[in-house]
Formats: C-alpha cells, structure tokens, sequence
C-alpha cells in the first residue's frame, strides 16, 4: 500500500497534473505536437527554446484558445525592476504561471505584479547535482539549499517553487500544503541516468512525494506511441488519487 501522506491535498484536476513540455524548434512543430497529444495533455510549458523562435506569444495564445492551460517557464533573472516589468506584462496575457530565478529582491518584485499568475521560484536546477554546487561555490548539500531557497521563496510571497522529486518530500512536510511544488526532471527508472537530467525520479514517486504538477518531456516525445505515453500516465495520476480518495 502507498504511503499517501504527502500527497497533494490541493483542489486540482488530475488531468492538470500533467503538464508536457514543449521543448520544441517552432511553433509548427509545438502545435503539431499540441494535435497530437489531443484531450491527453492539457497543461503546456513552453520555455527558452520557444522563445528563441519566431510565434512564440502566438503559440501561448492558441494554446489557450484550445482551453489549455500554460506555463511559461522562463526563468527571468536580471535587476529587480526589469523582472518586475516583465513579470507585469506576463500577467495580462492569462498564463497560469512563470518562473523566476534570484535574489530576494527580485522574488518580491515580480510577487508585487503578478495579479492572479503564480510565481514559481526556481531552486536548484535538475541537472545540478551536489559536484555542481561544489564549482558554483556553494558549501552545502542539494536538499538544504533547495529547503532554503524555497522556505525564502514561500515567506516573499511566491506561489511555489521548481523542485526535484528528490526534495520535495522534505519540502511538503516542513513547508506545508500552501506550497506549489512543481517537479520537472520525470524518468522511468530504466531511463533515469541516460541523459542530462541528474536528480529524477518517477513520475508516481514524484506525486507521493508531494509534488502538486510533474513536468514530463521526452519520456512522451521519445515514444513509440506518444499519445498513448500520455494517456498512460494520466491513468497512473487518476488512479493514484483515487486509491488515496478512497482511504479517506
């Protein structure tokens, strides 16, 4: 039997916990991948590769045109004021959420704009292990600067956090249920250490760990039947939740 006590207790659909990355080339290539993930995907993130290319903010808006919902995940990082102007112009366009990444400073500039979005602090990166920390110079282990970062994070004002699976166990029993943890970083564990993705963990590992969203990228694109990928693991989150919703 699970141990269903981390699990999410917020008031979210199941088919929302899912959310697919769109780490594509184009838009083209992003819609094609939008028709063919149909009713089995409908949350997107849509990051810097996007950005990069031509349509960017026309794919945010067919997206939501199709009743999905979006995440941009940017990660804006510069002066205080300029992310506070940009997380200002990002809220009007009806995105469900951004990242931001830095200083105190920053976090409660872009919380003082963000209206309804939510704003995501970003921890630690999951292709950052405890060697990485080590050339960046910072004397600490992963889950203690990741348990730092998103306690500052939660007492600023911001909505959540990018966590690893990895920690965020640790972040839902000291942080409480208010905390948004979304959990990038989703392998099967035949795959796990096959790519630049240094602390994964499975997707039903993740939700019982106490990540609210799994964001989940090739493990889907990388499919013999991508659809079928996704329509998979949103019957693993269903039944999840339904195993733990019984029990109450």
């Amino acid at each position: 039997m699970p141990d269903f006590s981390l699990l999410s207790q917020k008031n979210i659909a199941p088919s929302d916990r899912l959310i697919f990355a769109l780490d594509l080339p184009t838009k083209d290539e992003a819609l094609k991948w939008v028709d063919l993930l149909g009713d089995a995907v409908t949350f997107y993130k849509v990051g810097f590769q996007l950005f990069m290319a031509e349509g960017y903010w026309e794919l945010v808006e067919e997206l939501k045109a199709r009743d999905k919902k979006v995440f941009v995940d940017l990660k804006f990082f510069d002066v205080p004021e300029t992310v506070k102007n940009a997380v200002a112009n990002l809220s009007s366009r009806g995105v469900e959420c951004c990242t931001v990444h830095g200083s105190q400073s920053i976090l409660e500039g872009a919380v003082s704009v963000k209206g309804a979005m939510k704003v995501l602090a970003v921890t630690v990166l999951t292709s950052l292990d405890r060697g990485d920390l080590d050339d960046l110079g910072f004397d600490c282990n992963v889950e203690d600067l990741v348990y730092s970062r998103a306690k500052r994070a939660l007492e600023i004002g911001c909505d959540g956090v990018i966590s690893s699976g990895l920690e965020a166990a640790r972040l839902r029993a000291g942080l409480g249920e208010k905390l948004l943890i979304i959990t990038p970083g989703i392998r099967p564990v035949e795959n796990r250490q096959t790519d630049d993705q240094k602390r994964t963990m499975t997707l039903v590992d993740a939700l019982l760990s106490g990540a609210d969203h799994v964001v989940v990228g090739r493990p889907i694109r990388q499919a013999e039947d991508p659809r079928g990928k996704a329509l998979e693991m949103q019957a693993e989150i269903a039944s999840l939740f339904a195993g733990a919703k019984r029990l109450e």
